[in-house]
């Protein structure tokens, strides 16, 4: 059991966020939910019966103020931040890419991207000082990290480039022990994926249901490499539906 470790989640309300949340709180974890919804985050906290184990904290992680008072927040709390799940993410309307406007693209690159990279710098700043030193993050790079879906390019751009942090993050950590690793996650069943079993767009034109997998195995996944002693590290880990069109030509 982790009863020493301390998690923040973003995006932690729903989810991959809510599932990994659930099952760091059962391996021991305290657990800060990061999200937008108060409702959303009460309700993770009502449903884990964690007590004092858990905190929610309403958190926009575009603004650099938002997430100093959510490192804050967790420090004054649980008094350190042993792991990070950067999970929050945002997609932009499925429209041709000449037809997106400029601040649809800057939302999608503002919360996937910038939202991870204050989180990472608040991370730093807590994991370097604390005693013992160091820490782990994990980004959720998402299978576009590695191949987009049509219409798709802010969500897959900000992918490719949580790919960037992730090995930028490894390397500026390695002098306080400050690990990263990135999971890249295809076809989890979350309300936001429900929507592939009415068909999903494919890259000849043609639309079709696509099979997924249980979002417990992703969550199973997150407690896998937050458990690791930091001298270990998952850098990559794709963890997917089985038989979803990525493996192959389309």
């Amino acid at each position: 059991m982790n009863e020493n470790k301390v998690a923040i989640i973003t995006g932690g309300g729903t989810g991959i966020g809510k599932h990994s949340a659930l099952a760091l709180l059962q391996e021991g974890y305290s657990v800060t939910l990061a999200g937008r919804r108060q409702e959303k985050l009460d309700e993770v906290v009502s449903q884990s019966g964690a007590g004092d184990r858990v905190l929610a904290v309403v958190t926009d992680v575009s603004d650099p103020e938002s997430v100093s008072e959510l490192f804050a927040g967790t420090t004054k709390k649980f008094g350190r931040v042993d792991v990070l799940f950067n999970n929050a993410g945002t997609g932009a309307p499925p429209v041709p890419l000449e037809d997106l406007t400029i601040a649809q693209w800057r939302r999608v690159v503002d919360v996937n991207l910038t939202g991870a990279f204050l989180c990472t710098q608040q991370a730093f700043r807590v994991m370097k000082a604390q005693t013992p030193m160091g820490g782990r993050i994990i980004n959720n790079g998402s299978i576009s990290a590695h191949v987009p879906r049509p219409n798709s390019s802010p969500y897959t751009s900000t992918k490719h480039a949580i790919t960037g942090l992730t090995r930028s993050t490894s390397l500026d950590g390695r002098k306080y022990n400050i690990v990263c690793g990135q999971i890249d996650i295809g076809n989890a069943l979350t309300d936001m994926t429900a929507r592939m079993q009415n068909g999903v767009p494919q890259a000849d034109g043609s639309r079709r249901e696509e099979p997924t997998m249980d979002v417990e195995h992703v969550a199973q996944a997150v407690v896998q490499m937050s458990n690791l002693p930091l001298a270990s590290n998952i850098q990559f880990m794709t963890i997917m539906a089985s038989t979803m069109p990525f493996i192959g030509r389309g």
